[in-house]
């Protein structure tokens, strides 16, 4: 795609002027690399280096998580500045030198902002966004630019500008959205931390979703100048990041009141000199949260994730949490028929567009009709442009209805004696790609405009990711990062994606390749393979032998525990075939079974019906 033909192209010339051979930097948290930077062992070059050298590997090749849209062709430079200024001046603070990235809804001067929509792929800003601003004046690097929801309409992250962004815990499944590419791009090591916005969801979904963690917080801590607007009302942005003194770090640096940004009149009354003096171990003994059991309601494919939730309740109570579940009978009611998007969208991007005077369209209805827009965005975009706007009822009823929320959370919070209200963010597993919905509890922060902190509760058997929710009362981010650290530290829900290991001499792992032969009396069967280990591609080239009794009717996959038959997996040949090849995507278990050798290929015949031979599959990577 054109997008992928550019960054590739960006990267070639930056990796041209990087380093030979850069560190690795996987899993890296801020205060790590700030310490390396202190020491001399690192540089700021070979930090963006590093970054470069893992998006190279895996953002276009490798699984193609395609969640950059653009790089910052100034970042080498950025970087050279940052290492003379500290030799000679001394760092700014924790951000001198750190390569962050910054979701592509934000005004980035010297870069694109496209807000993921082909129809604004050539508008670039004058000027930073505010949150932007401050990122560099804290010393940040601008790596670059991630992709987004086109608009950030929706939570799937697909746009017409660029495609599907994939999840790194599953290139088949989904990264939640709207800032989905910041989450699979923070999640992969591609940055040290990433900026996305919420206005439903877009921040908390993606982090739930790549084992992150990522703050919406109070409607006028932060400012929003500067990035492409949903919903005024609703819109808050803010960062994701792997570690919550990231999280904390992050915050430092972007929240506080903008003249620009009238809703954010008075935000440094609540701004505390560090949000990192929230973080103190202990944080949750003596601490009360309210279990919404009403908001864990189970889709059909989330199983699996019932057990993670208990199992994170039941550590949060032995980290000294009172954890009580909480009766909301009038959520429901409250939450329908809330949301102000569709009401806002149209006439809030016509006023962002109007200040960029470069911008090549002016109005949604523009995009539309150039046909500008992804397929899957269509109906979306139509029904925006036929809803009432502000002047109608049912705007005005929508505005009730969120005071009343507002209303009956905070008492409900004060009557039960609350430090945060506990949820799941996403219902469901990160759904395959081609979904088009995502089930969620994003409303209930977005229609109060209370601040909520997604964190990773853990994992399913097939390796994906599960996310938790904490909402607290207005302006309570230090307690709900010290919640949220306490949680941290009892239960280090942290692992990187498999599809993003860490590099080898600046390189990804290799696939890995074998052959096996089955013996079985008058019947054999000759297999090669091959294993992918960035998108868990096992292929299976495989030739059987034998004739009348003897003749293989299946060749089957199995799973083998403690050298005994385990249940069939796959079957590499069908009935009648002799010859053939089988793909499968393997999940978590059959990733550690495959690199155990517990994996093993089976055959069948007439003569001998309960397996003529076996073989096993190789230890991989």
């Amino acid at each position: 795609m054109a997008t992928g033909l550019l960054l590739a192209a960006g990267l070639a010339s930056a990796l041209e002027a990087a380093p030979s051979v850069p560190v690795e930097v996987a899993e890296a948290s801020i205060p790590d690399l700030q310490a390396a930077l202190a020491a001399g062992t690192l540089t700021s070059r070979q930090l963006v280096a590093a970054y470069l050298a893992r998006i190279n590997a895996y953002d276009q090749s490798g699984p193609r998580l395609n969640s950059l849209v653009t790089l910052n062709p100034a970042a080498l430079a950025e970087a050279d500045a940052l290492d003379r200024e500290r030799a000679t001046k001394g760092p700014r603070g924790p951000l001198h030198g750190i390569p962050v990235l910054v979701k592509d809804n934000y005004d980035t001067q010297g870069m694109p902002t496209a807000g993921g929509t082909l129809a604004l792929a050539s508008l670039r800003p004058a000027r930073d966004a505010e949150q932007v601003a401050r990122l560099r004046a804290s010393g940040a690097i601008i790596l670059g630019k991630t992709t987004m929801q086109e608009l950030a309409a929706g939570t799937i992250t697909i746009s017409s500008q660029t495609n599907q962004t994939r999840n790194p815990y599953d290139p088949q499944r989904n990264p939640g959205g709207s800032s989905g590419g910041t989450g699979a791009a923070i999640a992969a090591s591609f940055a040290a931390a990433g900026m996305g916005s919420d206005t439903c969801g877009s921040i908390r979904i993606p982090a739930a979703y790549q084992n992150l963690f990522g703050i919406r917080t109070t409607r006028g801590l932060a400012s929003r100048a500067g990035v492409m607007p949903l919903s005024d009302t609703q819109d808050v942005a803010g960062p994701l990041t792997r570690s919550v003194a990231d999280l904390a770090i992050m915050l430092d640096a972007t929240v506080g009141e903008d003249k620009a940004d009238a809703v954010t009149r008075g935000a440094s009354a609540h701004v505390p000199k560090s949000y990192r003096d929230a973080l103190q171990p202990g944080a949750l003994k003596g601490a009360r949260i309210g279990v919404v059991r009403a908001m864990f309601a189970m889709s059909p494919d989330d199983v699996e994730g019932r057990p993670v939730y208990e199992k994170a309740i039941a550590t949060l109570k032995a980290a000294g949490a009172e954890v009580v579940d909480i009766a909301f009978p009038t959520l429901d009611a409250l939450l329908a028929d809330s949301s102000a998007i569709n009401f806002e969208f149209r006439e809030d991007l016509a006023r962002y567009l109007a200040s960029h005077p470069g911008a090549p369209v002016g109005s949604l209805q523009a995009i539309v009709d150039a046909g500008l827009n992804h397929d899957q965005l269509e109906g979306r975009f139509r029904d925006a442009l036929t809803t009432p706007g502000r002047d109608s009822q049912a705007y005005k009823a929508v505005l009730e209805k969120r005071v009343a929320t507002r209303a009956a959370t905070d008492a409900l919070l004060l009557a039960e004696r609350l430090d945060a209200l506990l949820y799941p963010s996403a219902l469901g597993r990160p759904p395959l790609i081609g979904a088009e919905n995502i089930a969620s509890n994003c409303r209930l922060s977005a229609v109060t405009g209370l601040p909520a902190l997604a964190f990773p509760a853990g994992f399913t058997p097939r390796g994906l990711p599960v996310g938790l929710e904490l909402l607290g009362p207005a302006f309570s981010e230090p307690r709900l990062l010290a919640l949220a650290y306490g949680w941290e530290q009892a239960a280090k829900p942290r692992q990187p994606p498999f599809s993003t290991p860490p590099l080898v001499a600046g390189k990804p792992p290799a696939i890995a390749a074998g052959t096996a032969r089955i013996a079985g009396g008058r019947a054999g069967a000759v297999l090669s393979w091959r294993y992918d280990p960035l998108n868990a591609l096992l292929q299976v080239t495989a030739r059987t032998m034998g004739a009348g009794r003897n003749a293989p009717h299946a060749l089957a996959l199995h799973r083998t525990s403690d050298g005994r038959p385990g249940p069939v997996l796959a079957q590499l040949l069908g009935p009648g075939e002799r010859q053939g090849k089988a793909e499968l995507i393997l999940d978590a278990r059959a990733r550690a079974d495959l690199a155990a050798g517990r994996l093993t290929a089976r055959l069948y015949t007439p003569a001998q019906p309960l397996g003529a031979g076996e073989t096993r599959l190789g230890a991989a990577p």
